[in-house]
């Protein structure tokens, strides 16, 4: 039986191994968190019809059905306003079907979990792999120890270790922004705080001199029960000059340090944009920065191959970074099933992954450019 080791447990290499292992394939995922627990990877997704798309086809039908029973209630609005909320774009993108629109990362990723116990292996740091003679693949673990396989797939994100081995010569930029990720709890208290139409999907705030902010809820459809509740995501954007913290001491700072940032960089923002942020948990936050990886060309294709930001790295704008994930374990998944060699079932999924997976990268870096008022 064919042996696919995984790189990765997030989005991407989940859905992949969900796929390969509906197929009938022998699947081991290896993951560098200690469990599943949350990830300082931002709160909301978006998930577009593509993403959809692959969803079904990639998961079981009872763990699609958990997906969606505990993914967010569809909103239909994206929609734009100045600090002082006089909104300036506006469009309505209406759900189709059972289709949804946005999970909570935490929860999809538990539900990409359903069933996966066995194959999955948190703790596990892939550091490096060798092909072999036989033309299998071994990695080899951090933690001590290795495993062997027919194809090792590199999911394991922006700061891939795959990727680093496979092609030292791919390069991730920094586009130059900083989003500091937050979110307010939605309860009695809270809930009345949300502008109505900042509660239909997603908003962007912009006070045409270096900040920028994203909002957005998550309502779950079903109570999840993994402790997750309905809460306001709150995203702060900036430039590391506009924010006036060097990245040394950004990203050394405490949750309650970054909350304080936001209130300050909007304190002449209108006060029910300003209010999300002061009324948010102060614990939540964090902060990320933005990257882009740049175009590579095609390489011979082997018993290594790479999916999602671990080759084609894109900023939040537009929502598509796991969506593109997604297509791209859709895509893989499909040429592995039924194919007589992992090599050739590489090489036709390289020919669609990297120009599709670059072209979504172009379009998110100009979004970006847009949203943030930067030269990206």
């Amino acid at each position: 039986m064919t042996r696919i080791l995984i790189s990765g447990g997030g989005i991407g290499g989940l859905a992949l191994a969900q796929a390969l292992r509906r197929a009938g394939l022998d699947v081991a995922v290896y993951e560098r968190d200690p469990s599943p627990e949350l990830r300082n990877q931002g709160y909301r997704i978006h998930i577009d019809r593509d993403g959809n798309a692959a969803l079904a086809a990639c998961l079981p039908p009872d763990v699609l059905d958990l997906v969606r029973r505990t993914s967010g209630v569809n909103g239909d609005l994206v929609a734009a306003y100045t600090h002082q909320l006089e909104q300036v774009m506006a469009q309505t993108f209406p759900p189709v079907g059972d289709d949804l629109t946005c999970v909570d990362r935490y929860t999809f990723r538990q539900g990409l979990l359903a069933g996966m116990a066995e194959a999955v292996h948190f703790g596990r740091t892939v550091v490096g792999y060798e092909v072999l003679a036989s033309g299998r693949v071994r990695v080899d673990f951090a933690e001590g120890g290795s495993d062997e396989g027919d194809l090792l797939v590199g999911a394991d994100g922006v700061g891939s270790a795959v990727r680093r081995q496979l092609l030292p010569h791919a390069t991730v930029r920094d586009l130059g922004v900083r989003c500091l990720y937050g979110r307010m709890p939605l309860t009695e208290t809270t809930d009345p705080l949300v502008p109505a139409e900042f509660d239909r999907g997603f908003s962007w705030v912009s006070d045409r001199i270096g900040y920028g902010a994203g909002f957005a809820s998550v309502r779950f459809r079903t109570p999840p029960g993994n402790g997750a509740s309905d809460y306001f995501m709150t995203v702060l954007a900036a430039t590391p000059e506009r924010l006036g913290v060097p990245d040394e001491k950004l990203f050394g700072m405490s949750p309650e340090e970054i909350w304080a940032l936001t209130i300050d960089a909007t304190a002449a923002w209108h006060p029910a944009v300003r209010g999300l942020f002061v009324h948010a948990d102060a614990s939540t936050f964090f902060p990320i920065t933005i990257r882009a990886g740049e175009r590579v060309d095609a390489w011979e294709p082997g018993p290594v191959t790479l999916l999602g930001d671990a080759i084609h790295t894109m900023p939040p704008a537009g929502g598509v970074g796991a969506n593109t994930a997604l297509r791209d374990a859709q895509a893989l998944a499909g040429e592995l099933t039924g194919a007589s060699s992992v090599v050739d079932a590489v090489a036709a999924y390289e020919r669609v992954m990297l120009p599709r997976g670059f072209e979504v990268v172009d379009r998110s870096v100009e979004m970006a450019g847009q949203l943030f008022g930067t030269p990206v």
